[in-house]
């Protein structure tokens, strides 16, 4: 088994999660404007996590999902950010760590989670207990076209878990792959007939369970660098999968994808991880790089490489909380505050606070 100590497992954090010098993270550090580039620029991003997680809350005027481009792109434009999922777009929207914008090269990969969601995992078997609403839900989309979520028919809704039948019924088609969202307008979905919005050719393969359970620890290590099982398991939430993600970090250790490694933490600790054997070469360069501790970056709660807290007191001796608060000199503002003990790749002396809003970015 290979070790890593966590100054190494921090800083090739930051840099496979593009927050170090280009030079390093291999990603694009710069995209301004509306055009192909700059969404090209937020495609890669998106590829090296292989997700970015959706969120309705504005933090100070941009979204969760924006903060995570705008964190790693100087000059990135919020709304774009927002309109980034459209038709003909390498995108598509699914379930990944949580609801989340992918590469369309992924949709064969979560074949076993849309067949498993043909039973709601919320609501049971919805479409099944209300067959009329759904059958007429398909024709009407397939007669008059895309069809917002606003526009569907039934009572008032107060929030995600009251929502209305129809909204769940068409929840439950999209979640089992018979129904894709097609764009967001205003951030409401638009559902659309699967084959109006996928292409054939990612909707004619298919991976079986346990090759998309090996894609996607593969994937997630990509984002982390080094991760533990429980993250790697957490990132696509693969619960009660333990077996089968052992089996899988067997047979990718069998195939030189991976290696076990183990995290040597300042308290002489031990902790099992994964890791790929590219990135372990890239740690073991990192070790020269000195992150400037003068300036800092505003992180989403939901970033990537904060969303696991226990992670982040692993390797950063940091301590996330989150809280939705208001500001009172900016009253109509909503705002997603992340509470951390320091920044990260400071010295552990120091004490921090940061909040979602700085400078309306």
């Amino acid at each position: 088994m290979e070790t890593i100590v966590t100054t190494e497992a921090r800083r090739l954090a930051l840099a496979r999660a593009g927050l170090l010098k280009p030079e390093w993270t291999g990603l694009p550090k710069r995209a301004t404007g509306r055009n192909l580039r700059a969404r090209k620029a937020a495609h890669r991003i998106i590829r090296r996590f292989g997700y970015l997680q959706l969120d309705t809350v504005s933090i100070a005027g941009a979204r969760s999902h924006a903060i995570v481009l705008l964190s790693r792109l100087e000059g990135f434009d919020p709304e774009l950010a927002e309109a980034l999922l459209r038709p003909e777009e390498p995108l598509f929207e699914y379930w990944g760590h949580e609801a989340s914008w992918m590469p369309v090269e992924l949709y064969p990969v979560f074949e076993f989670r849309r067949k498993s969601y043909r039973r709601h995992p919320w609501w049971g078997d919805l479409v099944r207990q209300h067959p009329n609403i759904a059958e007429n839900l398909r024709q009407r989309i397939r007669d008059e076209g895309p069809i917002r979520s606003l526009d569907m028919e039934g009572g008032g809704s107060r929030g995600w878990w009251d929502l209305k039948l129809v909204k769940r019924v068409a929840t439950a088609l999209w979640s089992s792959g018979e129904l894709a969202i097609r764009e967001r307008r205003n951030f409401q979905r638009v559902y659309d007939l699967t084959e109006r919005v996928i292409p054939d050719c990612w909707r004619q393969k298919g991976l079986s369970e346990p090759q998309a359970i090996e894609h996607l620890l593969v994937q997630a290590l990509k984002g982390h660098g080094w991760a533990s099982s429980g993250t790697l398991s957490q990132t696509w939430r693969l619960t009660n999968q333990k077996k089968n993600i052992r089996t899988a970090l067997n047979r990718l250790v069998e195939k030189g994808e991976i290696v076990a490694c183990a995290l040597l933490g300042d308290d002489s600790k031990k902790r099992p991880g994964w890791i790929r054997y590219k990135d372990l070469e890239l740690a073991a360069r990192l070790k020269r790089v000195r992150p400037r501790t003068d300036q800092g970056v505003l992180l989403s709660p939901f970033d990537p490489v904060l969303w696991d807290r226990r992670r982040v007191q692993q390797l950063f001796a940091s301590s996330v909380n989150m809280a939705t608060t208001v500001c009172r000199c900016l009253p109509v503002i909503g705002l997603w505050g992340a509470l951390i003990s320091r920044p990260i790749g400071q010295p552990r002396s120091s004490r921090y606070f940061q909040s979602g809003l700085k400078k309306g970015r």
